[in-house]
């Protein structure tokens, strides 16, 4: 008995939650996904504290600070007006938390409603849902997105419609895919056989086999919707001055003094690269990891 204690004892120590294993393993095998959601990590923080990490106000004018280079005082730079730059980009990270997690979470949701009523029901249902997402994907993104967002107006909440209807509808030819792999199984079957609803079937059987495709499409699109955010900010229709946004901090003032100050075009550019390529990465770590057919691909 007691060397049987013995034997379990150390298997014992070594369990973890499932959340430390999951983290564990990604640091292990998929070291750049953990950078990225590290670098992930750090911009939620930002945009969740920016009222407390912010040294000055988003738009506290100060006439005798502008365009200062980078130093203690200002860590990047005034702007023509003497804002400091800093507080700027925390206060714009805060709105691209926003927008970027209500947009991706309401196209998620989109999406997982058209796949799966599209994927579960099948024949002329599944073909004329199918061919509406063919007819939507046909037409260029910018476009829908300015359009729309030029026919509804600059602000925040028609920014967050947009993006969501536009990522939503795009996304739920993936979740369909998925659905209809799911239906085939034995136990799909089984609950049919034995006179389960259609509700309760999607519910407790096809859903949580989806999961981790909806998790990693939800991640893509945190990416996409910051990129569009700030391509819709930086041509005037995204959420209309004072309020800081990175796209808009790349338009007008940075480019008109870039070459005297290159600190207004730098800050803001490099911010939405790094944040959009960790994000990607770290999509990329969890569809890895998530996705049980590549588990053995080590």
């Amino acid at each position: 008995m007691a060397a049987v204690a013995d034997a379990i004892m150390p298997k014992a120590r070594r369990e973890h939650g499932p959340l430390l294993s999951f983290t564990l393993r990604l640091v292990r095998e998929k070291p750049l996904g953990a950078t990225g959601a590290a670098i992930f990590l750090v911009f939620l923080l930002c945009g969740v504290f920016a009222s407390w990490l912010a040294p000055y106000g988003m738009n506290e004018i100060n006439p005798i600070n502008r365009m200062k280079a980078p130093s203690l005082a200002f860590p990047l730079g005034t702007d023509y007006l003497g804002r400091d730059q800093l507080s700027r980009m925390l206060y714009g990270a805060q709105l691209s938390v926003i927008i970027s997690f209500c947009a991706a979470g309401l196209a998620t949701a989109i999406s997982v409603l058209i796949g799966i009523v599209s994927g579960y029901a099948g024949g002329r249902t599944d073909l004329v849902i199918q061919r509406f997402v063919d007819a939507w994907q046909s037409f260029p993104g910018l476009v829908i997105l300015i359009v729309a967002v030029a026919v509804l107006g600059p602000g925040m909440p028609q920014v967050i419609g947009v993006l969501a209807l536009f990522y939503g509808i795009a996304g739920s030819r993936i979740v369909r895919g998925a659905v209809v792999s799911v239906r085939e199984h034995t136990y799909i079957h089984a609950a049919q056989s034995i006179g389960s609803g259609t509700l309760r079937i999607l519910w407790r059987h096809v859903l949580p086999n989806v999961m981790p495709v909806v998790i990693v499409l939800f991640t893509s699109r945190l990416g996409l919707a910051i990129l569009a955010e700030s391509g819709l900010s930086f041509l005037g229709l995204g959420v209309p001055p004072p309020a800081p946004t990175w796209g808009g901090m790349l338009s007008g003032s940075a480019r008109t003094y870039m070459y005297q100050g290159p600190w207004l075009a730098l800050a803001p550019g490099l911010a939405l690269t790094i944040v959009v390529y960790a994000v990607n990465v770290f999509g990329d770590a969890l569809r890895d990891l998530l996705d049980p057919r590549m588990r053995g691909s080590r």
